[in-house]
């Protein structure tokens, strides 16, 4: 991350800093559209580092705090462009109702959470008014509003940094640092290009960079725990109806739907192995879960006496819950987990009693005030498979969500609606993201998608079963273990605050020491 020295020779930075105003902005877009094409459906990580690359270097050429934050803001709005363009589709599924707010959504979406990137492009140019060591404040103050909105206003950790490498073995990093700790590891590491552009000490940075790759593609991978041994697993049986959400509540279609998921679980094991647990996606009874026992009995028959887990919607004295219940011998249910980190717009409203006045509503809510959110993470007891944290769909997407401290469970479990997400880019960034915490809890962690990707995920994040997009169908996976305990579960994200912290305060006291 090194930086000019004065005097130095700039002809990149003398370039950017003679170009107008329009131009430099439009690079800025394009830079960091390029950089979120290092996302899956694209998955062009290495590209998305050079994006990372000219956009730290467009960034750095602003002159004032408020071109600062200009610029940053739209290479943030071109990143998430290039991630978050499948937005557009829960607003199609009622297109009649609800396509109007798209736009508004799309716009509020890509250029709210641009607002961290322009906020970190003005903090960087505060702090290093006399330009030096630029680089390395924007690589500290993207890496803190990346991780500001994980968690500021419920949170909206989708498309991290640290996701380009899902399909490749740098993931491994993400059970040490964590996903932030690896999103400012690639932000230095595009710093560190950058900078063998515009330094004097360009054997430097070169050299800077070239350890930071090293470290990536030859210790990453190792710090994968190797391929599970499947042998004498338990199986769990993973269902994915296929109902399109615009059927899907269909009055002549929604029986349909449920005979098929009975069907699956009726069906003969595949491997000779009868499954130990049967797992069905998120919303997948068309009754509340209050007025079901007869649906819930007949679905324990189906399953000859396997646990069933599977996702309602249910009525409580606090109002309507997105649950999952644990569904036993008889058709018992034996234990409810209720969504607590709802989708804001989507299964509740914010400031329902303003909005809901000018016409928005909850999209996939129960009503229009949405959802109530439940207590918090738990964990289930499965009996021979040990314990599960389930996560709910949108849970899936939080790092910090994955875990409790102290309680280290056996597996993850997720069921999930993506046909809200579309066909393409929505349910892939989806499944990878939940590919990341496999691999940050070193967990194994099951997946059952209403329209796909259902799929079973060993603790590296490697996809040993699933079933493709679209498709009705169940496959019986089995179970891999878990890996020892990562160093990631241990601390969570406090080593990366702490360190964020002292980088911040370090520049902070630069600047101070050295104020005009």
């Amino acid at each position: 991350m090194a930086n000019h020295a004065v005097g130095a020779p700039q002809e990149l930075s003398d370039w950017l800093g003679r170009l107008g105003w329009p131009l430099r902005l439009a690079l800025g877009t394009a830079a960091g559209f390029i950089a979120g094409l290092g996302h899956l459906p694209h998955g062009l990580p290495w590209l998305g580092v050079l994006g990372l690359v000219a956009l730290l270097l467009i960034m750095r050429s602003a002159q004032s705090p408020r071109a600062g934050f200009l610029t940053g803001w739209l290479c943030g709005t071109g990143y998430f462009a290039a991630t978050l363009f499948w937005i557009v589709e829960p607003f199609q599924v009622d297109a009649e109702r609800h396509a109007w707010m798209a736009p508004f959504a799309m716009v509020a979406l890509m250029g709210g959470l641009a607002l961290f990137w322009g906020a970190a492009g003005a903090a960087a140019v505060w702090l290093t008014r006399d330009g030096r060591w630029r680089l390395a404040a924007l690589v500290t103050t993207i890496a803190i509003g990346e991780m500001a909105r994980s968690y500021v206003l419920t949170g909206f950790p989708w498309s991290l940094i640290a996701y380009i490498w899902v399909d490749t073995g740098v993931r491994g990093w993400a059970s040490v640092i964590g996903p932030h700790g690896l999103s400012l590891a690639t932000l230095a590491l595009a710093a560190s290009i950058a900078a063998a552009f515009i330094s004097p000490r360009r054997w430097w940075a070169f050299a800077s960079a070239a350890a930071i790759a090293l470290a990536f593609v030859v210790i990453g991978p190792k710090l994968l725990p190797p391929p599970s041994d499947l042998v004498d697993r338990p199986v769990v049986r993973l269902v994915q109806p296929n109902a399109a959400q615009h059927e899907k509540w269909d009055p002549d279609k929604v029986f349909m739907f449920l005979d098929r998921q009975v069907e699956f679980t009726a069906a003969p094991a595949i491997a000779g192995t009868e499954p130990a647990l049967v797992l069905w996606p998120e919303t997948s009874i068309p009754f509340m879960l209050n007025d079901a026992p007869n649906t819930l009995q007949r679905i324990s028959a189906a399953s000859a006496g396997a646990p069933v887990v599977l996702g309602a919607q249910r009525i409580s004295d606090l109002g309507a819950h997105n649950s999952l219940a644990l569904v036993t011998e008889g058709g018992v249910v034996d234990r409810v987990y209720d969504k607590h980190k709802l989708v804001p717009g989507g299964e509740f409203l914010p400031l329902h009693g303003l909005l809901s006045r000018i016409g928005f509503v909850a999209v996939a809510g129960f009503s229009n005030g949405g959802y109530v959110p439940g207590d918090g993470p738990t964990t289930l007891d499965l009996g021979p498979l040990g314990t599960a944290l389930p996560l709910i769909c949108y849970e899936a997407i939080f790092p910090h969500e994955a875990r409790i401290p102290g309680q280290r469970p056996d597996m993850l479990l997720q069921i999930t609606n993506d046909a809200w997400f579309g066909s393409r880019a929505g349910p892939l960034q989806h499944l990878a993201q939940a590919r990341m915490r496999a691999v940050e809890q070193g967990l194994p962690l099951a997946r059952s998608a209403n329209t796909g990707i259902s799929a079973m995920i060993d603790p590296a994040g490697r996809v040993i079963s699933q079933i493709p997009m679209e498709v009705a169908a169940f496959i019986d996976a089995p179970l891999p273990a878990p890996a020892a305990p990562t160093l990631y579960w241990r601390t969570g994200d406090a080593p990366i605050f702490v360190l964020l912290g002292v980088l911040l305060l370090t520049l902070m006291a630069r600047r101070f020491a050295f104020r005009d």
